[in-house]
């Protein structure tokens, strides 16, 4: 488990997003009304979709804690917003970046050891900024072959 350590600069998106828990998980929900309408945006750079979670400062994975999760898309800037989504600015900060590989039944196992293995044993605390998956062209959500970058906020100790 090797992260690329860089710099995602400071990015603006448009989307949509929900509030809820691990208990209560609505990435699907959120998900499925963000894609029809994707298209709606103007101004996107790229193709690739963002999985944004905004953990609140005192976050500590407990599965009925709730937290903030987005599907967006990256703009330029955020002129003519669809009806019903809404904006959000990412800062420029430091990341370790994971590439993770293999369907989504398997991803929490992923992020589970890069919480209790890597995170502990780097010379980096986690950063409370937001925590972001790239769905790129690699990305096909169910399949054993389908890869994601993971983003995971981070600053020296």
């Amino acid at each position: 488990m090797n992260p690329i350590i860089k710099t995602f600069p400071t990015t603006k998106f448009i989307g949509k997003n929900l509030l809820f828990t691990y208990t209560d998980y609505r990435a699907f929900e959120l998900w499925s009304s963000f894609m029809p309408r994707r298209n709606e945006i103007q101004n996107a750079i790229g193709s690739e979709l963002y999985n944004i979670q905004i953990n609140p400062d005192d976050f500590d994975f407990q599965p009925n804690k709730p937290f903030v999760k987005w599907a967006a898309v990256a703009v330029s800037s955020f002129e003519n917003i669809p009806e019903g989504m809404e904006s959000l600015l990412i800062p420029e900060g430091l990341y370790a970046v994971f590439n993770y590989k293999g369907d989504q039944a398997n991803a929490s196992e992923f992020f589970r050891k890069i919480y209790t293995k890597w995170l502990p044993n780097s010379n980096y605390e986690l950063d409370n900024r937001p925590q972001f998956e790239i769905l790129g062209e690699k990305y096909n959500r169910n399949h054993p072959e389908s890869e994601e970058d993971i983003y995971i906020p981070i600053k020296p100790i």
